[in-house]
């Protein structure tokens, strides 16, 4: 068998996994992986301006496309400036595979330029991770990282290749199959439990289907829609979970939890059986524990056992892959005929949603955010959605109508500000012709507006909209109700000038106070071959609403006042 270098073990191993885009920033640790990444050709590299900016590429670019994310960095600064992506998509549960380079075998340990224990830092915000010591590993390490990536719950997966590794030549025997004895996943759900849950769902009267990210990572969005009909049972999604189901589903409660709609609040609070399908029920969902869902019969649905029952006790685990859970289900239902129950149930939930719809005071003096959100939608209708982290990401959640899996792509786990800029060059290059719209904040859009010269360079179009309101926004809303009004640190008022940083970058800009100057530089923007920047200046004082305070149960929302319904 021909011996080859480590670095080109790495290239045949990503062409192996079909491979299509890499983003990554060169090092000198990394200088052999980026010699052979110059010579091949089964992948196109994408070369950002920033480490965590690959890692958010890589993130987006598996979200949209369903496919592992692939990233490389040198290694000291280079790898530790990937944490936060790493953390983002480790919360996130997103396939995703970094390698970062190391200093030689012979200088680990002894404080060597650049050196840096990086197993040991990621080891908390990956699945799994690996330091490579001899040539001989690779080949079974870089298997395993993309097996490891993809299967039962996703998530990040870091290789660290010390530099005399990725020189050293040995033999490439990259298996198709892979036997791993203590990774084992449980992918087909247990006969009995699920035979228990069809009966459960035949005697409740208020039952309740509550959708988490495991929805879209197992790719049962279709399943889970024919389960909704069947039982004509209602639904709340999570954050990482809309476009599970339609927007526009009669059944669907739209987003749960601390900026939820009432409604869908107010069913998990009275619910007398809650059926939690791929989600974790984060604190944002649940609010105070002890008063959530508590007059309900808990069924949690997840392909991670070490998750059931870790806040929530769970009355019923099922243990599983969802999409293959949710189709075990619906067969049974089929089978026995089943005859949905909860027409009752369904007028108390109408009337919750016709008392508190969610609502904004539309304004013709200032331009709201959600109007800005609703009028994207009527113009892109199908369009790819990634947003930053504040207020502007709750707003793009109660009003984008979300309609497909896959449409959003956000920092749900993390909240990582700096996110979307990257994630939506990532998004871009998974979908391609697709229209792709980056929403963020003004504090949010600086911390990697540097990416706007990666678009100019490869000609990679997105439209980024700010929503701009001067302020670190959700921070501010906090510093509003609970912090009498000290907004320490979170004004914005000096800024900088956006169009000139766009045009700076080769990008188009524009700034926008009305609503007629929104419209035509939005479809300006669509019809543009470069990437645009949309500086909008909206209202300052805007609150996310419904709010539910941090601690308080989820039925103690702050709401909008009834004046302000539309």
């Amino acid at each position: 068998m021909k011996q080859i270098s480590g670095s080109q073990m790495i290239c045949e191993a990503l062409k192996e996994e079909k491979v299509s885009v890499v983003f990554g920033y060169p090092g000198g640790a990394a200088l052999n992986i980026y010699d052979e990444i110059y010579k091949q050709k089964y992948f196109k590299h994408i070369l950002v301006r920033h480490e965590q900016a690959a890692v958010h590429a890589a993130d987006a670019y598996a979200r949209m496309s369903g496919e592992v994310g692939v990233a490389v960095v040198t290694s000291g600064p280079g790898f530790t400036n990937t944490i936060t992506g790493l953390a983002t998509a480790y919360s996130d549960s997103i396939p995703l595979v970094l390698i970062s380079g190391q200093v030689a075998n012979s200088l680990i340990g002894t404080d060597a330029f650049q050196e840096i224990d990086a197993v040991g830092i990621s080891r908390p915000c990956v699945k799994h991770n690996y330091l490579v010591t001899h040539i001989e590993e690779l080949p079974r390490v870089l298997k395993e990282a993309f097996y490891l990536a993809r299967s039962g719950r996703k998530g990040p997966i870091h290789i660290d290749i010390p530099k005399d590794v990725s020189a050293i030549l040995g033999h490439f025997d990259y298996s198709k199959e892979l036997v791993m004895k203590t990774y084992k996943p449980t992918f087909k759900g247990n006969a009995k439990q699920i035979k228990k849950l069809a009966g459960l769902l035949k005697e409740a009267k208020r039952p309740l289907f509550y959708l988490g990210g495991g929805c879209i990572a197992s790719n049962a969005s279709e399943s889970i829609r024919e389960l909704v009909k069947l039982t004509q049972i209602p639904a709340v999604e999570t954050l990482m979970a809309l476009g599970t189901l339609r927007s526009d589903d009669k059944l669907n409660l739209k987003m749960a939890g601390m900026h939820g709609s009432y409604v869908a609040n107010m069913a998990l609070s009275e619910c007398d059986l809650l059926v939690s399908v791929g989600a974790r029920f984060d604190d944002r969902i649940t609010g105070k524990t002890s008063e959530f869902a508590k007059q309900a019969k808990i069924v949690h649905i997840d392909i991670d056992p070490s998750s059931i029952s870790k806040i929530i006790n769970a009355h019923f685990p099922v243990v599983g892959d969802v999409e293959q859970v949710v189709s075990e289900l619906l067969n049974e239902l089929k089978k026995e005929k089943f005859i949905p129950q909860s027409k009752e149930w369904l007028e108390i939930l109408k009337r919750y949603d016709s008392i508190y719809p969610l609502v904004y005071e539309d304004s013709d003096e200032v331009l709201k955010p959600q109007w800005v959100i609703k009028e994207c939608a009527k113009l892109a209708p199908e369009a790819r959605i990634i947003t930053d982290v504040g207020q502007h990401q709750m707003w793009v959640a109660q009003f984008y109508p979300f309609n497909y899996p896959r449409q959003l792509a956000t920092s749900g786990g993390q909240g990582a500000m700096g996110y979307s800029l990257p994630a939506a060059l990532g998004a871009k290059l998974a979908v391609k012709e697709e229209v792709v719209i980056n929403f963020a904040g003004d504090g949010g859009i600086l911390m990697n507006i540097q990416e706007l010269m990666t678009a100019y360079e490869y000609g990679i179009k997105t439209i980024n909209i700010i929503l701009n309101n001067a302020f670190l926004g959700m921070v501010r809303q906090w510093q509003s109700m609970f912090y009498n009004e000290n907004f320490s640190e979170t004004d914005l008022s000096l800024q900088p000038d956006f169009i000139k940083i766009a045009e700076g970058f080769g990008c188009k800009g524009y700034n926008i106070h009305t609503k007629k100057e929104f419209t035509k530089a939005f479809k300006e923007a669509l019809k543009s071959d470069k990437s645009t920047l949309l500086n909008v200046v909206i209202d300052r004082f805007e609150d996310v609403l419904p709010m539910v305070p941090a601690g308080a149960a989820i039925y103690n929302m702050i709401l909008p006042k009834l004046k302000d319904k539309k």
